[in-house]
């Protein structure tokens, strides 16, 4: 396992809510990366902002890590997720809440 994978790997299992995206939580890079943190700040999720910008091993390690081609990707409890369209969708269908609540992470609110 490169340095990279492993690195990813660990922020993965060692944080409950992770995600991936262009920039950092406090300046979202890119509408994708901003529509997902928008999606768990509304909620009150706690999580670590990775930002991949920041590092092109990262970038891409990401992508190989997952076998996801694009950028955010959300994890939580170490299982990959989705990126924007399947977290904005499951949110919208109200799916996303009672996901993260049986993942044993704490939502401030609901939609």
């Amino acid at each position: 396992m490169s340095d990279i994978q492993a690195f990813i790997q660990n922020e993965v299992s060692s944080n409950d809510v992770v995600l991936f995206l262009k920039g950092t939580p406090a300046f979202p890079q890119c509408g994708f990366s901003g529509q997902v943190v928008q999606i768990l700040d509304f909620l009150g999720v706690e999580y670590k902002g990775i930002n991949v910008l920041a590092d092109a091993d990262i970038r891409q390690g990401i992508k190989d890590f997952s076998n996801w081609p694009t950028i955010p990707q959300l994890y939580v409890k170490g299982e990959f997720v989705g990126g924007c369209d399947i977290v904005r969708e499951m949110f919208q269908s109200n799916e996303l809440q009672p996901y993260l609540t049986e993942k044993g992470i704490t939502v401030a609110q609901s939609a």
